[in-house]
């Protein structure tokens, strides 16, 4: 049987990225490199769970501790299996079928698949040449939804405050700002949900808390918003050993304290040894660092994979030609990335 039996707009879809693993260094998504959560950690050790019985329908224990983090109530909160599974909420609640969706490029690579998935046209808009917002091209679009990553997911740098702000006053739809990698950097919107009638931010447990194992996400929004996508998103969605993990880690800011200044520390030694490799590097305001080869990006890759090194491989897409990305590691991981870069480059020379 062909793909004609598949909804028509997911006919094209291929499978996520998805290595085969042999015991590499993985710096190639971007999760913590501290290791698991402890807090998290410890609850799992510590704890039973009545397999038997459901969790709570709409997770409100983590979703009352993320209230108090941020100095908002409960219901501004949906919390679900992980922040792609808000994306799916939020396309499922304001769009219908062949509504558009604005995505900017370059951009996290699911936006595209959530907006299709769900039946709606992607609405392409690039980045200025610096990866910041065009903020006319996006908001003279005719669309339901614009989404924009903040830090931008693979360029690393986060877009300039006023230019959201802008996009939040002047487009006539839901304006997702994805905060995935918002502990990394300053001026996030999470506190700011009550200011805007159109805005929804989203965050996740999978970056800097170090639970992507668990899959726990949420989406932040005024109370409107909240109410409109809860009922959409599915009950019990979030499982009770992530939700009662993920309540221990909001409660212990200490490890996300020190997680956020390893990066700030080696994020600059990173750059600086990337460079001096012949790579062009651009700012970061995450956990990674997007750069442009100076070999074929292929050729960087497989050869890091050869030696035990795992980054991501953007060099074939628009806008990233010949770029990759590369978590930013500890002291020694990436010492070990850079050692191993520049016995593949020097080969090829």
């Amino acid at each position: 049987m062909d793909r004609g039996v598949m909804r028509e707009t997911t006919r094209d879809f291929v499978k996520y990225y998805n290595p085969k693993l042999h015991g590499e260094l993985r710096l190639d998504t971007n999760t913590n490199v501290l290791g698991s959560n402890p807090a998290a950690a410890k609850y799992l050790k510590e704890h039973s769970w009545d397999l038997n019985g459901y969790p709570n329908t709409y997770s409100d224990g983590l979703r009352s501790a993320l209230a108090e983090l941020y100095g908002l109530e409960m219901d501004n909160i949906i919390a679900g299996n992980g922040s792609d599974e808000m994306l799916d909420v939020v396309f499922k609640t304001f769009t219908n079928m062949g509504d558009n969706s604005v995505v900017p490029v370059p951009s996290y690579t699911l936006y595209d698949y959530f907006v299709k998935l769900n039946g709606g046209k992607a609405i392409e808009v690039d980045l200025t040449e610096d990866f910041q917002l065009d903020v006319d091209a996006m908001v003279k679009q005719d669309a339901k939804i614009a989404i924009m990553p903040s830090p931008n997911n693979p360029t690393g740098n986060c877009f300039r405050p006023k230019d959201i702000e802008e996009v939040l006053s002047r487009f006539n739809g839901i304006v997702v700002v994805d905060e995935a990698y918002a502990e990394y950097s300053d001026n996030p919107f999470v506190k700011r949900v009550e200011e805007f009638d159109n805005l929804v931010v989203l965050r996740t447990f999978s970056k800097a808390y170090a639970m992507a194992a668990l899959r726990v996400g949420y989406a932040v929004t005024n109370k409107k918003l909240s109410d409109m996508m809860i009922c959409v998103k599915i009950p019990y969605s979030l499982n009770m050993v992530s939700e009662g993990a993920a309540i221990a880690a909001v409660k212990d800011q200490e490890f996300v304290r020190k997680s956020v200044q390893m990066v700030r520390e080696q994020r600059p030694k990173l750059d600086a040894g990337l460079r001096k490799l012949g790579f062009e590097t651009f700012p970061s305001d995450s956990n990674f660092i997007m750069a442009r080869s100076p070999i074929d990006h292929k050729v960087l890759v497989d050869g890091l994979k050869e030696r035990g090194v795992l980054i991501r491989d953007f060099g074939a897409k628009r806008r990233t030609e010949n770029c990759v990305r590369t978590t930013v590691g500890t002291a020694e991981d990436n010492a070990l990335l850079l050692e191993k870069a520049e016995e593949v480059i020097s080969g090829c020379r």
